[in-house]
C-alpha cells in the first residue's frame, strides 16, 4: 500500500484571499514504512510575505524570489502523489491551499476523499488532550529537536512517525518481527541427523593429551563419565547387534 505524507507552508490562512503557497513536502510510505522517496520544493509566491507568517517558517520574500513556481512543479507533484491516500494534519488547510495553486494552473483539484487527517485521528483517540503535531510529537517521545522552525520537509518527516503511531502500525510492526522470531525458535528447536557427519576436530595428539589429564584427577573425577560414554563399544558388542 502507498501513502503519501505531506506538509506545506505558505504567506497566510486563506488561499482565496490572495495567500499563497511557499513550500510543499512529501514523503512516501510503502506498507506504512517510509521507501526515502521524496518531493520538496520551495515557491516563488509572486507576492510579499506577511512578518507574522515569516516569524513561523522563517520564508522571506527575498529568499523564494529564485525559486519555481508551483506551475513549474505542478506536473511533477500530481505525479508524485499519484491516486495515494494523502495524510496530512489539519489537512483541508494544505490541501485547500494546493487545490488553489491547482485550479490557477488550469489543473483538476484533489478529492477530499482521499484526505486521511491525523489531527481528527487524534482528537478521536485523545479526547480533550493537546494535539498539534508538537504535542503529539511529545506523546510518542518523536525527537523535535531540528525543528527550531516549521518546515514543510521535517514536518512531514515527523508526522510520518506521529501518524504511524496514531494507527498503531509501529506497534503491529514490532509484533510481527516477534513473532516471526518465535517460529524460528519453534522449527529450530527440531533436531535433525546431519546427511554427512561433520569432520573431527580434535587431533589424536590432542585427544590423548585430554585423556592423560583426566587420568590425573583420580577415580572419582566427573570426566570419566563422559569419557566412558564417548569411548566406543567393543568390537563383539558390536557384531552382536
Amino acid at each position: 500500500m502507498r501513502e503519501i505524507v505531506f506538509d506545506t507552508e505558505t504567506t497566510g490562512l486563506d488561499p482565496y484571499q490572495g495567500h499563497r503557497l511557499i513550500e510543499i513536502g512529501c514523503i512516501e510510505l510503502l506498507n506504512r514504512i517510509p521507501s526515502g522517496q521524496t518531493f520538496h520544493y520551495y515557491l516563488n509566491p509572486q507576492r510579499d510575505v506577511p512578518a507574522e507568517a515569516f516569524a513561523v517558517h522563517g520564508l522571506s520574500a527575498e529568499f523564494l524570489a529564485d525559486k519555481p513556481l508551483f506551475a513549474d512543479v505542478a506536473e511533477a507533484f500530481i505525479a508524485f502523489v499519484g491516486d495515494a491516500p494523502l495524510v496530512a494534519h489539519n489537512a483541508s488547510f494544505d490541501l485547500g491551499f494546493i487545490n488553489a495553486e491547482l485550479e490557477r494552473c488550469g489543473l483538476p483539484v484533489i478529492p477530499r476523499a482521499r484526505l486521511v487527517d491525523t489531527l481528527l485521528l487524534a482528537r478521536r483517540k485523545y479526547p480533550g488532550g493537546q494535539n498539534r503535531l508538537d504535542d503529539l510529537c511529545a506523546r510518542f517521545r518523536i525527537d523535535t529537536s531540528r525543528r527550531v522552525k516549521h518546515g514543510a520537509l521535517l514536518d512531514a518527516e515527523l508526522l510520518a512517525e506521529v501518524y504511524l503511531e496514531l494507527i498503531e502500525a509501529r506497534q503491529a510492526q514490532l509484533g510481527l518481527e516477534t513473532a516471526s522470531a518465535s517460529v524460528v525458535v519453534a522449527t529450530s528447536g527440531r533436531a535433525r541427523p546431519r546427511p554427512t557427519p561433520l569432520a573431527p576436530r580434535l587431533s589424536a595428539d590432542e585427544i590423548a593429551a585430554h585423556r592423560a589429564f583426566v587420568d590425573s584427577l583420580g577415580d572419582q573425577a566427573i570426566w570419566r563419565d563422559y569419557l566412558a560414554a564417548a569411548e566406543p563399544a567393543p568390537a563383539a558388542a558390536r557384531s552382536a547387534g
